[in-house]
This record gives C-alpha cells, structure tokens and sequence, in this order.
C-alpha cells in the first residue's frame, strides 16, 4: 500500500488561505484608508472655503461699518436741523404772536382814558402796568381784551392803586395774563380727482 502525505497541502492550502486572507485585509485596509484619506482631503478642502467666506464676510461687515457710522451721522445731523427747524419755527410763532398781542392792546386800548407804560411777554405769559383815568376803564380794557382777543386769556388784575401824576389822580394798574396763539384747524387732505 501506498501512503501520501497529505499534511503538507492542507498546511500550504492554510497558507495559502492565510495569505490570501491576510492580502484582502491589507486591501480592505488600503481602500479604507484612502477613503478616509480623501474624505479628509474634502473636509479640508470645504474647511477652506469656509474660512476663505468668512473672511470675505468679515470684509463686507466692515465695509458696511462705514456705511453704518455713514447713516448714523446723518441721523445725528438730521435730527439736529430738525431740532433748529422747531426753534426757528417756534421764534417765528413767538414773534409773530408779540406782534398780535401788540395789534390787539393797541386795537383794545382807549388812548384818552388809559396808557401803558409797560408791556412784557414771555413765553405764555404776559405783563401790562400803566395808568387810568379810573376803574370802571381798567374794567373795560380788560374785559375787551380777555373776550376780542384771540391770542390773549385769563386777563386778571395783579394790583391797582391811586397815584398822582402832575397834579391829577390816576389809576395805577397791573394786569396778567396768559398768551398763545389759536389752534389752527388741521385741514383734511385734499383727493386729486384729476383723470
């Protein structure tokens, strides 16, 4: 009879089959591997184009800064001319009320019986002195004036006392009172019905 070994095959097929088990796991390895290595290589690559975007934004910020710093000095200055537009309108109404009330005690005024020696106004409110023939005139004129005056209210009587001027007696008064100018009624848009 004959006998083969049949040892050394089995061993060189277990070899065989080790090695080739060995080499797909070494080429498994390699493709992971260069998988995870390109993967990285895109992850660096978007990690790049990120920063290089945020660095443009960070450009256009502070671009914008100025135009921000822009816009608030022109606020600053716009809020500035319209603070010296109320100032100036209000001393155009102001003005122009001193007049009114000039026009209406100089309109109201009965020149033989009464005669102002001072006239102050300030702001909301105002101050007459001066000398009547007697009270019933002081009366009148202040009536008169508080109901024919638009621009004069609350016309009252600080004092009154008896002086003599050149040899007559007079009535020394001094009336107060409070001054603004009337409401103007708003008026209501107007449509344009052109066509």
């Amino acid at each position: 009879m004959l006998r083969i070994n049949l040892l050394p095959i089995r061993q060189l097929r277990k070899r065989t089959k080790a090695r080739n088990q060995l080499l797909a796991f070494f080429l498994i390895f390699l493709v992971v591997l260069a998988l995870l290595g390109g993967a990285g290589v895109l992850l660096a690559a978007k990690i790049t184009e990120l920063n290089e975007d945020i660095a443009r934004k960070n450009e256009e910020i502070k671009s914008f800064d100025a135009v921000v710093k822009q816009i608030a000095e022109l606020e600053k200055k716009r809020l500035d001319l319209n603070r010296k537009i109320r100032i100036i309108n209000q001393l155009k109404t102001d003005s122009s009320l001193t007049v009114h009330i000039l026009d209406d005690v100089a309109a109201i005024i009965d020149n033989k019986r009464m005669w102002i020696t001072s006239f102050k106004q300030s702001g909301g409110s105002l101050a007459l002195s001066g000398y009547a023939l007697d009270n019933k005139t002081i009366a009148e004129f202040m009536e008169n004036l508080d109901q024919n005056s638009k621009y004069v209210n609350g016309v009252n009587l600080s004092n009154t006392s008896l002086k003599n001027i050149s040899g007559n007696s007079l009535k020394s008064f001094s009336i107060t009172a409070s001054v603004s100018s009337p409401q103007v009624p708003e008026q209501a848009p107007q449509e344009d019905n052109k066509k």
